[in-house]
């Protein structure tokens, strides 16, 4: 089946073209280095011809309140309106585990109204929670760096590799809607310091990550389960030591 991927050249999107070619479907990469803008609505009526399913990983450019907020409804309600006249008949959506919890953070808010749009739009849809990536550990360990010192609150999180994520998102996207929510994560817990002071001592980075209770994910405070999906999820294979050691993954 033809599968158009919406931010189809970006770390997730590019895995899954790869992964679903890899499978027989015709996986077309979407973005605005092939032409494709959502935000403008350039491109998509062509991309979107006869396609049965469109996925979209795409993320911000900008994580502002105002402007990311701005990116998840433009761009959603363009993909939903444009795949609709191309009588698309499967929409999936990319989002994260505990974003209904994570409404503090301006960027998570953002994922609700996305989120929103999609269920109310009356089109056969699926959408994906995934945990956090590893390949994110540094950047949540930039964001969250005091006067050289990474502080971030104790709770825990069960994070997966991409190429789980773009696996578990390639299942779904070639199923039937599934008019709701499927939740994958990875294989083990963490606590999110423990988490980010392993991934920096892996890579030699020399900072000390202090565990912090007041401390903010994204803007938002955290309980102790709010990144971890329920009993339900779907789970990764790949654990950050293999990830780690990519030579283990083949």
């Amino acid at each position: 089946m033809k599968v158009v991927v919406i931010g189809g050249t970006g770390l997730i999107g590019s895995k899954l073209v790869a992964e679903l070619g890899e499978h027989g479907h015709e996986a077309v990469p979407a973005a605005p280095n092939t032409g494709v803008n959502t935000l403008t609505g350039e491109g998509l009526a062509d991309v979107l011809e006869g396609a049965a399913v469109v996925v979209d990983v795409a993320n911000s450019p900008s994580f502002a309140d105002d402007a990311v907020l701005e990116f998840f409804r433009t761009s959603t309600t363009n993909l939903l309106g444009y795949s609709a006249t191309a009588g698309v008949g499967h929409y999936v959506a990319l989002s994260v585990v505990g974003t209904d919890r994570l409404s503090e953070s301006g960027y998570f808010r953002a994922k609700i109204a996305q989120e929103q749009l999609i269920r109310d739009s009356g089109r056969p849809y699926s959408i994906v929670h995934a945990t956090q990536f590893f390949e994110f550990v540094k950047p949540i360990a930039d964001l969250s760096t005091v006067d050289g010192k990474v502080r971030l609150p104790p709770v825990l999180i069960q994070p997966m590799a991409a190429d789980d994520v773009a696996a578990a998102v390639g299942r779904v996207a070639v199923g039937e809607p599934l008019n709701g929510i499927r939740e994958v994560g990875g294989p083990e817990q963490f606590r999110l310091d423990e988490l980010v002071r392993k991934g920096l001592a892996a890579k030699g980075d020399p900072r000390e990550v202090v565990a912090d209770e007041q401390a903010r994910y994204s803007g938002a405070r955290l309980s102790e389960r709010t990144l971890v999906p329920g009993p339900d999820a779907q789970l990764g294979e790949i654990t950050f030591d293999m990830w780690l050691t990519p030579s283990t993954t083949g």
